[in-house]
């Protein structure tokens, strides 16, 4: 009798654990790597990138009246032999680049 009280207890321990994982996946802001990787990503699009950087520490930033927590980065594209660098707002809840600036 006692193996099954402890499949049973291991079965819903392992449902649990798994549905809690599933809540904290659909609810947790992306991490500033995963941003990062978004914005290469996005960035290599239109041609190859040479470095890159970004913030840890999420800012508020308005953008068309509306206001987002975004990580601040930045990417170095070399285009026609010189380096042109890109500053970049993504969001800390989609990852999505929310604006870029050409830095002089």
């Amino acid at each position: 009798m006692g193996w099954k009280k402890t499949m049973v207890a291991a079965s819903v321990g392992f449902a649990a654990g798994y549905l809690a994982k599933q809540q904290l996946d659909q609810y947790q802001k992306i991490t500033p790597e995963k941003a990062l990787k978004n914005a290469k990503e996005t960035f290599k699009k239109h041609g190859p990138i040479s470095g890159s950087w970004i913030y840890m520490k999420p800012e508020t930033i308005e953008k068309n009246g509306l206001h987002y927590n975004a990580y601040r980065g930045g990417v170095t594209r070399t285009i026609d032999g010189q380096n042109k660098q890109y500053e970049f707002y993504a969001d800390t809840e989609t990852g999505a680049v929310i604006d870029v600036v050409e830095s002089m």
